[in-house]
């Protein structure tokens, strides 16, 4: 039998211009745009086929090529959208396996048949249309799943094997059109022109077809192979609508496949045609869906369309634009205003001459039709869709109040909209504290049990002092709050998955413009109780850089889930009877801080005036258990990591900092007053008392100082360092009691109400984790807005500190 050749040798994928004159290749695949694929392949360029490159021009293009027996010239250009199989490549493949006497292009074209195994799909649909839960489903991938839009701000990729095919399957941002408006706008549309994936899954949201399809509708102007995945089928149906899929399908000239992407019910008939429709365009061969499967243009009316042709035909008098865009498609957004498709025309040799037919177009549009291009094309587009579903889809006739409204009569609310929305808030950090105390003590009793243990069996020395008080205590008193980061996550991921998270952003809206935010900076910001990095990342959805900014500036200021065993440890011991509301107050603080400064911002750095609040406000739905636990799990998951990690190499550095130099003296004598003495003559003592004149005024001392200092890497760190900071051997009293039991010299706590709610508001202010401040500088693009973070953040956290503990005091 013929050896079957891996694919991953062939991961570098060869372009037809990359062959040198007398080498010859195998087809495997063609790229680029409709109609300059169409006309490559009716050139015989076609899968399978054997090209060879004949010979350069003298100025190296074009390049003269055979192929099927006669001779032809391609720019570089164009080849560069011919993927193939040389023998260069082949070469690297041992082929001893081969039967005897089969020729070189024979096993060209067995390697070649291989390669075309591969498909590259990505998914564009509107945000909330279930694309992210679709590509999890296919790929097994475990990206975030939520019901609202902008849970996806970057690319997902996800491999997986289907009837015999190998399909590389990007999940792209959601987006509503592939205008140059938004950034995940040209996102997705550079990625489609650039990346030029084989199929195009248009994911459609089955509950809202007309808005859904304005997408489609652009999708087929660019002329992209593309099937429909019509997902949410299950609540269409519930519904009591009806739709013939087929007709639609004939009308739109694309396969339509419904599916639920939740519950992987469809995937597989949606892959299925994903393959007949890649096989089917590149070979005269007819396939089940070859009729369903043709280039139609969305008819915008005789006016519209008669200057989309002058325009088109203008663009189309440059050849090498054919080979990357659809030439209807920019003229389109050339008449639109569309400052990308500008920005390419003005490169062309006659760009002045396609400006100049634009702009006469322009106003040929506004005195026929009385308005803007944009207005006139969009209005054209949802035309064209209402009169495809006037002939495919029937409504219900009755009109019951469905569950979102009732819902929504509730929780938006003039008057109860707010008192709901931070009552759920309260439940959230209570139960946070109440229910998450149970766990958390049996962790803490183990971690206890553990250390008895190893010091049980150990003899004294620096290797156990490092695993007891370094590795053990560190570690494990970060990890006892595991339950309650699931816990928190759990209440986030139920407002995520039911779509309160798009109401709450609602009710919030007047009060943030008011304040200098944008409607939609809410959820970024209530995404950052949840980790700061993904909310500073969520912003890309907002439209107005101004906002986007401002937006970034203030998400530090959410309490992150990294703060939380900070607030348990210190509420917890301190305001036992009042641990939640404590917890609610500093998350409230959070917010009030963010907008009060998003305001003071805005006056100074960000004057101009932003766009609209425009944000989808989804059905509700009941989330699936099986996605609760996932993001449960996945956020669990990575705490655990960082204890292995970052938190595990932050403690063993700590404590050799509080380990060395030793005190032979001390050390022959371990009395409490001496462990104090020698940690204050350590490495790490020396560093803190340099610090403490800074915060002494916030009522820290130098231990506190280190802690809050070694907190930059990660704000769990610490608990893990105050957790080796007030570690001694033979001591199996909590960490919160031997916080309490601290003293100075002369008698006086360390640790009191007054100092602990300071160092409270101090984490919650200060200096995000390096990774935060990473992920601004990668947002802004400039390290100018994230040094202006932490300097910030730093002064806010030391003036409310020092207001909070003199306050406090005054009632101690």
């Amino acid at each position: 039998m013929p050896r079957i050749i891996p694919f991953y040798l062939f991961d570098h994928r060869l372009k037809l211009a990359d062959l040198h004159p007398g080498e010859k290749a195998v087809i495997v695949k063609v790229s680029g745009h409709g109609g300059f694929r169409k006309r490559i392949l009716e050139m015989g360029f076609v899968r399978g086929k054997v090209v060879e490159t004949l010979q350069n021009a003298p100025l190296m293009d074009p390049v003269k090529y055979r192929v099927m027996g006669y001779e032809v010239s391609l720019r570089r250009s164009e080849a560069a959208n011919v993927e193939v199989v040389g023998m260069s490549q082949l070469a690297e493949v041992d082929l001893k396996d081969m039967p005897e006497g089969l020729v070189e292009e024979e096993a060209l074209r067995r390697v070649a048949l291989s390669r075309r195994k591969h498909i590259r799909v990505a998914l564009v649909g509107n945000p909330n249309c279930g694309k992210t839960a679709l590509f999890n489903r296919a790929s097994g991938g475990h990206e975030h799943e939520g019901n609202y839009g902008g849970v996806t701000v970057d690319a997902k990729e996800g491999s997986f094997s289907f009837e015999g095919y190998t399909i590389k399957l990007v999940d792209l941002p959601g987006t509503y059109s592939l205008t140059a408006y938004s950034p995940e706008e040209r996102y997705v549309r550079q990625h489609l022109i650039e990346e030029a994936p084989d199929v195009v899954i248009n994911v459609v949201d089955a509950t809202n077809l007309e808005r859904n399809l304005f997408l489609t509708t652009q999708l087929i102007d660019m002329n992209v192979r593309m099937v429909i995945a019509l997902n949410m089928y299950d609540e269409f149906q519930k519904r009591g609508d009806s739709l013939d899929e087929r007709q639609l399908s004939k009308l739109l000239g694309t396969p339509i496949v419904p599916t639920i992407g939740k519950k992987g019910w469809g995937l597989d008939t949606l892959f299925h045609v994903v393959t007949m429709v890649y096989e089917g365009t590149d070979v005269n061969e007819r396939t089940p869906f070859s009729e369903l499967t043709r280039h139609i243009h969305v008819n915008h009316g005789h006016e519209l369309e008669h200057c989309i042709t002058h325009v088109r035909k203008a663009i189309a008098e440059n050849e090498g634009v054919k080979d990357t865009y659809s030439c209807r498609f920019l003229a389109i957004k050339l008449l639109e205003g569309d400052s990308d498709a500008e920005r390419i025309v003005a490169a062309l040799p006659n760009a002045a001459f396609i400006f100049a037919t634009r702009d006469k177009s322009v106003s040929i549009i506004r005195q026929e039709l009385k308005e803007d291009p944009e207005a006139a094309i969009t209005n054209a587009k949802y035309g064209y869709i209402a009169g495809a579903l006037a002939e495919t889809y029937v409504r219900r006739k009755t009109d019951k109040p469905r569950r979102s409204r009732k819902i929504d009569a509730l929780v938006l609310n003039k008057y109860l909209g707010y008192p709901v929305f931070l009552l759920f808030m309260f439940v959230m950090f209570e139960a946070t504290f109440v229910v998450g105390a149970y766990p958390m003590a049996w962790i803490e009793a183990g971690v206890t049990a553990l250390s008895t243990l190893v010091s049980q069996q150990m003899t004294p020395g620096p290797f156990k002092d490092l695993l007891i008080d370094g590795i053990i205590g560190g570690v494990g008193g970060v990890i006892v709050f595991l339950p309650n980061i699931l816990i928190l996550f759990f209440f986030i991921s139920l407002m995520e998955d039911t779509g309160y998270m798009a109401r709450a952003a609602f009710i919030m809206d007047k009060l943030m413009h008011k304040m200098g935010l944008h409607g939609k900076s809410f959820i970024p910001l209530i995404m950052g109780f949840g980790c700061s990095v993904p909310a500073i990342m969520a912003a890309r959805t907002i439209e107005s850089r101004n906002s986007r900014f401002l937006t970034i500036l203030v998400t530090p200021l959410m309490s992150c889930s990294a703060r939380l065993p900070v607030y348990l440890l210190l509420a917890g011991a301190f305001f036992p009877d009042h641990a939640g509301l404590v917890l609610f107050g500093l998350y409230l603080m959070g917010i009030i801080m963010a907008i009060l400064l998003a305001r003071l911002f805005k006056r100074f750095f960000f004057k101009k005036e932003d766009m609209p609040f425009v944000m989808e406000l989804p059905p509700y739905r009941v989330p699936t258990m099986r996605s609760v636990l996932r993001h449960m799990w996945e956020k669990g998951f990575q705490y655990l990591k960082k204890m292995g990690s970052v938190i595990l190499l932050a403690s063993v550095v700590i404590w050799l900092l509080g380990y060395f130099p030793r005190n032979a003296a001390y050390d022959a004598d371990p009395t409490p007053e001496n462990h104090r003495l020698q940690q204050e003559q350590s490495f790490i003592g020396h560093l803190g008392r340099a610090v403490e004149p800074v915060i002494k005024p916030l009522g820290f001392d130098w231990k506190i100082g280190v802690s809050l200092f070694s907190g930059v890497a990660a704000k769990e760190i610490v608990v893990s360092t105050l957790s080796v900071l007030y570690t001694a051997e033979g001591d199996e009293t909590t960490l919160p009691d031997r916080l309490k039991a601290d003293t100075y010299a002369d008698g006086r706590p360390v640790f009191n109400p007054a100092v602990a709610l300071a160092l409270m508001v101090f984490v919650l202010l200060y200096f995000p984790c390096i990774a935060t401040i990473t992920a601004i500088r990668h947002e802004t693009g400039s390290w100018r807005w994230a040094l202006f973070e932490v300097v910030y953040t730093v002064a806010v956290a030391w003036v409310m500190a020092f207001l909070t503990y003199r306050v406090v005091l005054l009632f101690l």
